[in-house]
């Protein structure tokens, strides 16, 4: 049964707000990984609202490497968290009924092959922000959308992103020449689109 415009509205509103399972769940894996001292940072559409696009999402991105996401798991599968499927490298936090999807350093962005983008490793890139959460860093952030949205069709929302957190930064057309040359002429070519106003 399709949920009603008001209950549809009072989670976008929780959401806002701070105060959804998503961020519930943010905060329990900060802890969790945190009390095993393993490297991780937030990246995807919630990385997305902490550098000023605001939009809502019904999973969370993290940037991990392989063998902490084992030792994660190794420790917490079964008390609180749960695999989303026998082999699956993604997992389920069972108390906020909240789906966590692991990118793993060294792997691609978008259709997963070989490039000059790949998922970095998470104490090099994050930003700690409000309530102790690391998210990956804006320029990584660009990097990693333009590389997806740039190798999987399927994944227009990614390149929306980049144009939503190029007006919400007001970033300048040479800010591509900080960026991995191999997603620079996307983003300039993202940059043109954000100047266009939706006013008609």
């Amino acid at each position: 049964m399709t949920d009603s415009i008001s209950k549809v509205a009072e989670r976008a509103g929780q959401f806002f707000m701070g105060k959804s399972p998503i961020h519930q769940a943010m905060l329990r894996l900060t802890k969790a990984l945190g009390e095993l001292e393993i490297p991780f940072a937030i990246a995807g559409a919630m990385a997305a609202n902490a550098h000023g696009h605001r939009r809502t999402t019904a999973d969370i991105d993290i940037l991990i490497r392989a063998e902490d996401l084992e030792k994660f798991k190794t420790h917490y599968i079964g008390r609180g968290w749960i695999n989303k499927f026998e082999g699956s490298k993604n997992f389920r936090d069972a108390v906020c009924a909240v789906d966590i999807d692991a990118l793993l350093v060294g792997g691609y962005p978008g259709d997963g092959l070989p490039k000059p983008v790949s998922f970095p490793e998470p104490e090099q890139v994050s930003e700690v922000k409000e309530d102790g959460i690391p998210f990956v860093s804006l320029k990584t952030l660009l990097e990693l959308k333009l590389a997806s949205g740039m190798t999987a069709p399927h994944r227009p929302r990614d390149l929306d992103d980049v144009i939503q957190l190029v007006r919400a930064n007001s970033l300048p057309k040479d800010f591509a020449d900080k960026l991995e040359p191999y997603v620079a002429e996307k983003f300039c070519e993202m940059w043109q689109a954000a100047q266009i106003s939706d006013e008609h």
